[in-house]
């Protein structure tokens, strides 16, 4: 089952040549959330993914750099006749933002479904859920854990034949939660199903520093994407707008068993390579995705998350 995790737009709070504005689109078996809607990502996707369809957008904030780029996205939609809703979902004060922005979009032909959350709220999908949790920025701020419900146990053959269990549709039947007969009688799951194995996660920030709330919600996630604004020469600054460092980020992914970080919104004054050269003297695992770059994420058994290069360019999806 698809889980991947395309990087729209990874810079500060102004775009450069290689760095767009805040957004990145984590996509599960076709359904699609985004997490933030910088200024021209609309663009963004029309250089990497497509226009494909965004089911979801998630907002951390309401800094310009993290969400002016939804009347263009959302007119852009109308403009190629899109009819399904959208969901759009933030902290307190989402509503009125939206009801702001209705003079820029105009009249759209799909409805749009605006929800505050808070910490700690979770929005419930078929096979996952988003839990909100409460981040420290200058301003009410939420990052977002997206998690997967565990998956059954594998069985164990041995022990179903043993059951008298061996045929193919009586052991899918055991592996969905559902008794069979056996020869020798009713076979429940429990009896051949190892214990529950845990489903994928992962975690965006937005704008934060160092927070315990991060390291509870990012607990043993596999993709922990964090706010790295500042090396820690500049740490009073970090503290002073509510950014983190590459060396706090680096520490929160550690404390929290994360199996990958990775640092964005890193400002323009910084060499990337230093940023990241300081994180992973804290945290190995640590990266910094450039623009329309793509984390897999397999089951735990199948390996790794993947980071790969430009993964997100002409993924074969195709625009509405």
């Amino acid at each position: 089952m698809e889980l991947s995790v395309a990087y729209l737009g990874t810079g500060g709070p102004a775009p450069t040549r290689l760095r767009g504005l805040p957004s990145v689109l984590i996509s599960r078996e076709g359904f699609r959330i985004m997490v933030d809607c910088g200024e021209g990502t609309q663009r963004q996707m029309r250089l990497s993914t497509g226009l494909v369809r965004v089911d979801e957008i998630y907002l951390t904030h309401f800094h310009l750099d993290h969400c002016m780029g939804i009347p263009g996205l959302l007119k852009t939609y109308d403009l190629n006749d899109r009819e399904e809703p959208i969901r759009i979902l933030g902290p307190v004060g989402t509503v009125q933002f939206m009801e702001d922005l209705r003079p820029f979009t105009g009249r759209l032909g799909f409805h749009v479904e605006v929800e505050e959350i808070s910490d700690r709220d979770v929005v419930g999908y078929p096979g996952f859920e988003v839990e909100a949790f409460e981040t420290a920025h200058r301003t009410t701020s939420l990052g977002y854990a997206i998690l997967e419900d565990d998956r059954p146990g594998k069985i164990d053959p041995d022990e179903a034949a043993r059951l008298g269990v061996s045929d193919g549709p009586s052991l899918g039947a055991l592996q969905d939660g559902r008794s069979v007969t056996g020869d020798q009688g009713e076979v429940r799951p429990e009896q051949v199903m190892g214990e529950d194995r845990p489903g994928r996660a992962v975690v965006v920030t937005g704008d934060t520093g160092p927070s315990p709330r991060t390291v509870e919600a990012a607990a043993e996630a596999d993709l922990l994407i964090h706010d790295s604004s500042f090396l820690s020469e500049d740490s009073e600054r970090a503290a002073e707008t509510a950014h983190s460092t590459a060396a706090q980020a680096a520490g929160i992914a550690a404390e929290a068993g994360v199996k990958m970080l990775s640092l964005v919104h890193i400002s323009a004054r910084y060499h990337v390579g230093a940023v990241v050269e300081e994180a992973r003297e804290t945290f190995a695992d640590t990266n910094a995705p450039r623009d329309y770059d793509l984390v897999r994420i397999p089951f735990p058994e199948k390996g790794p998350p993947e980071l790969v290069r430009e993964g997100a360019i002409r993924s074969g999806e195709p625009e509405e």
